[in-house]
This record gives C-alpha cells, sequence and structure tokens, in this order.
C-alpha cells in the first residue's frame, strides 16, 4: 500500500512541475512573438495611442512582473481577458469546448476500436489474407496527413456522392468525416503496435502451453494476451490522445469545425496572449491527466510496475 502511495504521489508532482513548465514556456514564447498593441492599434494611431493601448492590455510592465501576475491570476482561476473579443478566455473556451470533445472522442474510439482489432486480426492471421488485406490500409493511413485525407474525403464524400456535409456542425452526419480524417493516423499507429506487441506474446512459452492444452481462439485472447498486450497498447493510446488534440486544430480548419483548434489559429493569428495560453494550458492540463490516469493503470495491470518504481529511486 505505502509502495502504492509513494509510485502515485511522484507521478502527480511530476504531473505538477511539467504543468508549470509547459505554462512558463508559453507564457515567455509568445512574449517573444511580437507586440499584439502594434496589431491591435487602429491604422494611423500614433505611438502615444499605441503605448495607451499597451498600458490598458497590462502590457507596459516588465516581462517578469507580467509573469508574476499571470501565475496569481492562475492560481486565482483567473486565464485572463481575450485582448481581441473582449471576453474571459475560460469563457471562450468553454464555448468551444463541446465541439473538440465531441471530435476528439470519436476520433479516440475509432482509433481504438479499429487499432485495436485490426493489430489482433493481422497478429493472428499472421502470413494469411487478413493481414494481406489490411496491412496496405493501416501503411497508406499512417503515411497520409490530416489535411490531405480530409480533402480527399470532401471530395468523394461530399462533391462526388454528396451524402455527407463537408463543413461546420449541423449534426451527427457532419461529424463522420472530421472523425474519420482525426482518427486515421492514430488508428494505423495503434493498429501497427498492437500487432507487433501480440506477435511478441505468441512466440512466449505460456501461448505455446496453452495452445497445446487445447485453448481455443477466444480464450488465448481473452484470458493470456489481454493482459500482456495492454501495457504498450495503453501507452500508445495515452500518447495519440496528445496527437488528437493536435491534430485536431488541422481538422477543425479543414472542415470548418467551430472547435478549440478553429480558435487556437484565430487567437495565433491576433496575438492574443491571453486566450493562447489559456488554450496551451488546457492542453497540457488535458494530455498530463491522461498520462497520469495510464500510470494509475499500469500499476492496477501490473503491480510490479510500483515496486520496479521504487526499486529505482532507491
Amino acid at each position: 500500500m505505502r509502495t502504492a502511495c509513494s509510485y502515485l504521489g511522484l507521478r502527480l508532482g511530476q504531473a505538477l512541475i511539467a504543468l508549470w513548465g509547459v505554462t512558463t514556456a508559453v507564457f515567455f514564447a509568445l512574449r517573444l512573438s511580437g507586440d499584439p498593441a502594434q496589431l491591435l492599434a487602429p491604422q494611423g494611431a500614433t505611438q502615444a495611442q499605441i503605448a495607451q493601448l499597451r498600458t490598458q492590455l497590462g502590457l507596459d510592465v516588465s516581462v517578469w512582473h507580467q509573469y508574476v501576475n499571470f501565475l496569481d491570476g492562475l492560481l486565482h482561476g483567473d486565464l485572463g481577458y481575450s485582448y481581441v473579443q473582449h471576453e474571459p478566455a475560460l469563457s471562450l473556451i468553454t464555448q468551444r469546448i463541446p465541439y473538440t470533445v465531441n471530435l476528439a472522442l470519436a476520433a479516440l474510439v475509432l482509433s481504438v476500436v479499429f487499432g485495436v482489432g485490426a493489430g489482433m486480426i493481422m497478429a493472428l492471421g499472421r502470413g494469411r489474407w487478413p493481414e494481406r488485406v489490411l496491412m496496405p490500409i493501416v501503411l497508406v493511413g499512417q503515411a497520409m496527413p490530416a489535411f490531405w485525407t480530409g480533402i480527399l474525403l470532401i471530395l468523394v464524400f461530399s462533391v462526388t456522392f454528396q451524402i455527407l456535409p463537408s463543413t461546420g456542425y449541423s449534426g451527427f452526419t457532419s461529424l463522420i468525416l472530421p472523425a474519420i480524417t482525426l482518427a486515421s493516423l492514430s488508428a494505423a499507429t495503434i493498429a501497427r503496435i498492437t500487432r507487433g506487441a501480440v506477435l511478441e506474446q505468441l512466440d512466449r512459452d505460456y501461448v505455446r502451453t496453452a495452445r497445446s492444452k487445447g485453448a481455443g481462439m477466444a480464450r488465448l485472447v481473452w484470458r493470456h494476451l489481454a493482459r500482456n498486450v495492454s501495457i504498450p497498447v495503453l501507452t500508445v493510446v495515452a500518447l495519440e490522445v496528445a496527437n488528437l488534440l493536435g491534430g485536431s486544430v488541422v481538422t477543425e480548419l479543414i472542415f470548418a469545425w467551430p472547435g478549440l483548434g478553429q480558435l487556437t489559429v484565430q487567437s495565433v493569428d491576433g496575438r492574443d496572449f491571453p486566450l493562447v495560453q489559456a488554450i496551451v494550458i488546457l492542453a497540457a492540463l488535458v494530455f498530463i491527466l491522461v498520462n497520469l490516469v495510464t500510470d494509475i493503470a499500469y500499476a492496477f495491470i501490473d503491480p510490479r510496475i510500483t515496486t520496479l518504481g521504487k526499486a529505482a529511486e532507491a
């Protein structure tokens, strides 16, 4: 019990340090990108007017003073006020979150179902027609970038056959093409990792013993392979959550999806510091939480991991 608590405490501490690091990096990186007062000032504005605008935005003090104010606001739940849209950054984000969450969850479900299923089928059917059919599909999915996949899907299903909408959000049907686009790369990656993990386990003695005792395919997969394959698959799924968040920016632009990806591009173009910072912090928080939950899941799947982590600390 003490070992598990120490393991959890260590991972939680690492998560907090990572979140602070991302927050600090994005704050200073944005300050190097230029002066938002110059961009937001009306055309023909005098230097005095620009200076006044800079004061209104709180940019007339030193960068370190801005950083302290920024951290103080975070500790009080204040993510800042949008320079461009003149609303609290948190309010703007919460308006867009449902669209991005729906898209990311749909893409994640497609990625896991197709990736794990295809990987299992390819490994168990090694050298036979299932692998010969699925492997080219997986390789194409892993090779094609999201913007190219999205354009092809629009040309086929929206322009040629006109059976699915190409842009905007108008219900379930408008979710299909963006979700497939976003899931394609992740599903291919998960499929290849699953295939490799299953093939590795199939060569182990316990699998040969189970087969010699007459274990059927279903029993072999669920009773023997699933637990040993789950750790590498969980690892890649956790990493793909970050890819889904990052890839959603491109996907949302292609399909004019009203989510956080579209808002991110707009805020970066306008040098809207508070809004960009809030979006990056939110994305980092999601990624860190997913990895923290994955680490905890490792400990439940294989308790030896906590023991190894304790040994490594010693």
